[in-house]
């Protein structure tokens, strides 16, 4: 008997995935500029028992978790190809949405008539006080003393109005679905920068209940759009509704990203929605974003330190990491605030890499209760203890005097009984690093004895 064969489905949604736009755009930039950084974007994954350290060990200027330095250095802002914004799928297999419905799609997609409505919401400057007005980035500060980023053009009314021409003739499931991959037409559009189109297709998602759709990664749109550098598109999302708090499969949210991969625009759009976001979320490594921010951060200076400050392009990325600390700080995000994993703060985080910088600018935010806060424990350890641990780094008398001077006590014993003393480097400069400690414990004591006569 002979039964005919139905012929096989063809998948609803056949344009390129998420994940293949990213690795073309890789492609593109290692090809194009090699990645000076590539052999210091990466930290060795420290042995999963090693939570405390022995008298016998040191410390050593690792990452705290490889997942938050594997890209820290190497991804650069997406810099989509000089070609038309729709010229990807008309040049590669599968549908040409704009020849096939027959909707004029022009390239230039510069702002030229506000949307009704629009100006309000997305083309405005978000303004967040410095902390620490000494730390003046020149990319970034103005007169004013205040951290700006400005965003927003408005979107060109007339491209708008064409997306949704073309997701209105489109076919119901092609604009709504998911393909193998959990991609939407909306993570497509957002991954290649398509703002009036994205904007087009969260509007029809949305009316279905499905804006929020995650990918098999469990990135929404926003989270896409977080990662490729669109702040604009990250606005309209918002605007419309998409979730703030939405996380991925490592747990990581809007914020933690734009804080790991150094993106202030983002950022600062992200953090425009307060009191929405939550600035305190855990990600699965149990990191708030400025944990990740300072993580992020330490890993670029790192590779400075190895290449150089001639490296203007890097250096740049050192700063805007140091201005996501700032907005995340300014926008409230606690200091105090522990890692779950080993209860490092942002400045143990600081200290243990050597990041002379950033424990500068942490240690120089006004805290009434800035002696207990320097005085934190991490499983035992001190910032004074994870600082004496920083043998043959250039900057660590410097550091030991920065916290020495804000009220660090060397007299604290870890859970090995160790004073921060103990954990030196032999020779002559432990010796003297020493000698540094010892006199500051004594004249602690003398203080303290000095007290207890007054009282």
């Amino acid at each position: 008997m002979h039964f005919d064969k139905s012929p096989k489905e063809k998948p609803c949604c056949t344009l390129p995935t998420v994940k293949k736009l990213l690795e073309q755009k890789r492609r593109r930039e290692t090809s194009a500029v090699p990645a000076p950084c590539s052999t210091a974007s990466t930290s060795p994954v420290p042995p999963p028992a090693a939570t405390e350290l022995s008298s016998s060990e040191s410390f050593t200027c690792t990452g705290a978790a490889s997942s938050y330095s594997d890209m820290a250095v190497s991804y650069e802002q997406w810099v989509p190809a000089a070609e038309s914004p729709l010229s990807y799928y008309t040049s590669h297999p599968g549908p040409s949405f704009a020849a096939a419905y027959n909707v004029p799609m022009t390239p230039d997609y510069s702002a030229q008539q506000q949307v009704p409505g629009f100006l309000e919401t997305v083309s405005q400057s978000y303004e967040f006080p410095v902390a620490d007005p000494n730390m003046a980035l020149s990319w970034s500060l103005g007169p004013s003393q205040t951290t700006q980023l400005i965003f927003g053009h408005s979107m060109d009314s007339n491209k708008l109005e064409e997306a949704r021409m073309l997701l209105n003739r489109m076919d119901y499931s092609r604009a709504t679905c998911q393909d193998e991959d959990g991609d939407t037409i909306l993570h497509i559009y957002t991954a290649k920068g398509l703002r009036e189109c994205a904007f087009a297709a969260a509007e029809t998602l949305r009316q279905v209940g499905r804006l929020d759709a995650k990918e098999h990664k469990g990135k929404t749109a926003l989270l896409v759009a977080v990662t490729a550098n669109h702040p604009e598109i990250v606005q309209d999302l918002l605007s419309l509704g998409a979730d703030i708090n939405a996380c991925d499969v490592k747990g990581q949210t809007a914020l933690h990203l734009a804080a790991h991969y150094g993106f202030p625009g983002v950022l600062q759009a992200i953090l425009s929605n307060r009191p929405s976001v939550n600035l305190e979320a855990r990600n699965f490594e149990g990191m708030t974003p400025l944990h990740c921010a300072a993580i992020s951060h330490s890993v670029t200076v790192k590779a400075l330190s190895t290449i150089g400050p001639a490296d203007v392009n890097l250096q740049t990325k050192a700063d805007e990491k140091l201005s996501c600390v700032q907005m995340l700080l300014n926008a409230g995000a606690s200091l105090l605030s522990q890692e779950i994993k080993s209860n490092k703060t942002v400045l143990h985080l600081a200290v243990k890499e050597g990041n002379v910088d950033l424990v500068h600018y942490l240690l120089r935010i006004p805290l009434p209760n800035m002696k207990d806060f320097v005085n934190m424990k991490a499983h035992g350890h001190t910032a004074l203890h994870m600082a004496a641990g920083l043998h043959g780094n250039p900057h660590q008398e410097e550091i030991l005097q920065l916290l020495l001077s804000r009220g660090a006590d060397p007299s604290i014993r870890n859970l090995e009984n160790d004073q921060p003393a103990h954990l030196l480097q032999s020779g002559v400069q432990g010796d003297q690093l020493k000698l540094m400690l010892k006199k500051r414990s004594a004249s602690s004591r003398r203080r303290i004895v000095s007290l207890m006569d007054q009282e």
